[in-house]
């Protein structure tokens, strides 16, 4: 984890692409997109199905690392709104067992906005947490600080004439784009005219990487 500030608190940025928020014990993860490959799988683009075992170990790794109080999961949290159903037993008793053993909220996004069974926790559409605003998707004239995820954002950079691409947080001074968590979510260059839109101001790609926090400053 790498100590560093946004909106006047202490935050920890973790290599993959969780937050948490120490003072509180709050841990925030954005697009997890359980069930993906199921979800193809049944459009009929065959994919190998393991991505939720591996998203799930990587949540559970985390929550090890930093034995969080709550966890919010900033939306897309499932592929779709019946993602939970289609969750192999394993995965679902191990997502049930850390939705039941803290308190655990699912903020929604566009993909699972309908989701009837969640594997236990509350759902919500956004939420406030003191003076900080948690969605799926930022609103680009939102005066408070904000977290959220949507964009699944990407730094790509070259290293000795290489093409290499990190997850990555982008922020500003009042927003805090998280990268998307999941094993199976692809991304968006940090640098896309449309996220710079809605950030509204000159922003950084933050990588947590090497127990340092690598600052990249973005233009559209």
């Amino acid at each position: 984890m790498v100590p560093f500030s946004f909106a006047g608190h202490a935050f920890a940025a973790m290599p993959e692409g969780a937050l948490f928020w120490p003072a509180r014990r709050a841990l925030f993860a954005a697009d997890l997109h359980f069930e993906k490959a199921s979800w193809f799988a049944k459009h009929g683009q065959m994919l190998p199905p393991y991505d939720s075992f591996a998203t799930l170990a990587a949540l559970e790794a985390v929550v090890e690392a930093c034995d969080p109080a709550e966890i919010w999961c900033l939306g897309d949290s499932f592929h779709d709104a019946a993602g939970c159903d289609r969750l192999p037993a394993e995965v679902q008793a191990g997502l049930r067992a850390l939705t039941a053993a803290r308190r655990f909220v699912w903020i929604t996004g566009n993909h699972d906005a309908g989701m009837t069974d969640r594997c236990g926790g509350e759902v919500m559409a956004e939420a406030r947490l003191g003076d900080l605003i948690l969605r799926h998707e930022a609103e680009p004239d939102e005066p408070l600080p904000e977290l959220s995820g949507h964009w699944h954002p990407k730094l790509r950079v070259a290293v000795r004439g290489r093409l290499v691409a990190r997850r990555c947080f982008v922020a500003t001074a009042t927003k805090l784009v998280l990268p998307a968590f999941g094993s199976l979510t692809g991304g968006l260059d940090a640098t896309h005219p449309e996220l710079m839109r809605v950030m509204g101001a000159p922003a950084q790609a933050l990588v947590a990487a090497g127990g340092r926090l690598l600052r990249f400053p973005l233009a559209a």
